[in-house]
């Protein structure tokens, strides 16, 4: 069975697809993975939990120009690293046993869950004084480790869906695609051009609803973005994932 999940149905069946059916899922995981990056990043006092690259900036400029909170980004890599790697070996072991489409929708679930522990913790620490503090740890942890399981499932069972936590290479692929619809006007260059920003779009709408409700209701800001989530795994489990 291929690793990504009704790949060559999506191929045979995309012609008679809508747009937003084909970019339903990638919008709604982009406008997730602004938003809690965004949340994080204002509550924790600069934690990224979406990607590691913010991490390791702030952790360098930290161990030069000095300041709090080193440990927490330096050791936000082991632990992004430590989870991708229980995720793809339960990836390996529940591809002998479950269809590639119940796989994925148990990463969902469990992304679902991290992010409720997300909340959660947010919602009983908070507020967050200490950059150096365990409870900021730990509620960076339970936000970092709920995307680095989406970024597993990004590169395995759902690679054909652009990146849905970092922008820099869909920003690119943006503006190649808007290169190619400036040279030739055809309908597939329009298509892929709507499609790649229609996933940049995705992420600033939802880094701008995250900072707007987190400021608004604190840490139940997480709470909306949590149920796209659950969407996601419904189809799923479902089999209706494209």
């Amino acid at each position: 069975m291929s690793a990504n999940v009704n790949a060559s149905n999506n191929t045979e069946t995309s012609e008679n697809l809508s747009l937003w059916e084909i970019c339903k899922a990638p919008i709604l995981l982009t406008i997730v993975g602004g938003a809690i990056d965004t949340i994080g990043f204002i509550a924790l006092l600069g934690f990224f939990t979406a990607h590691v690259t913010g991490n390791l900036v702030l952790a360098g400029a930290a161990f030069v120009k000095g300041g709090a909170g080193l440990w927490i980004k330096l050791g936000a890599i082991p632990l992004f690293i430590a989870t991708v790697i229980i995720s793809k070996m339960l990836i390996d072991r529940n591809q002998q046993t479950h269809q590639t489409h119940q796989t994925l929708g148990w990463l969902f679930v469990a992304e679902a869950v991290f992010l409720l522990g997300f909340m959660v913790a947010g919602l009983y620490l908070e507020p967050f004084g200490n950059p150096d503090g365990a409870g900021l740890a730990l509620t960076g942890g339970l936000g970092l480790v709920a995307l680095a399981v989406r970024n597993t499932a990004s590169k395995t069972l759902i690679k054909y869906i652009s990146p849905s936590t970092m922008m820099t290479g869909n920003t690119t692929q943006l503006g190649i695609d808007l290169s190619n619809y400036l040279r030739a006007r055809t309908r597939a260059n329009f298509q892929d051009l709507l499609k790649s920003a229609s996933v940049v779009v995705g992420f600033v709408i939802g880094a701008f609803l995250g900072a707007s409700l987190y400021v608004t209701i604190g840490f139940w800001s997480v709470l909306p973005f949590i149920l796209p989530i659950a969407y996601m795994a419904r189809l799923a489990f479902r089999n209706q994932f494209r």
